[in-house]
């Protein structure tokens, strides 16, 4: 998977088109992250010990990989990103537009 967590990302489809964010977590199994401050579903909770409030709580939910670009930190575009062998047998992420090593 070509995202990673901490990576801000900008949503190219789905209800939350056009708007950015951090990455939170990431399932690479399910290739599906979580993003701050996107895709939020309503949440109802029983009233416990530990939350004697209770009632409707707002979070956010995972939203699939391929309706994501990462903002590269150089030119400031969502952009594809490719992925390169370093002369020293290491694998580096990479803007697609700018060719700046993320």
């Amino acid at each position: 998977m070509k995202i990673k967590r901490n990576d801000q990302v900008r949503v190219v489809g789905g209800k939350d088109k056009g708007k950015t964010g951090k990455v939170l977590r990431v399932f690479p199994k399910e290739n599906k992250v979580i993003v701050e401050g996107i895709n939020f579903i309503k949440r109802h909770t029983r009233k416990t010990q530990q939350d004697q409030q209770g009632g409707i709580v707002k979070k956010e939910a995972t939203i699939d990989v391929s309706n994501l670009k990462v903002i590269c930190p150089r030119c400031n575009k969502p952009t594809r990103i490719g992925i390169t062998v370093l002369s020293d047998d290491k694998k580096s992420r990479y803007c697609k537009k700018c060719e700046e090593i993320l």
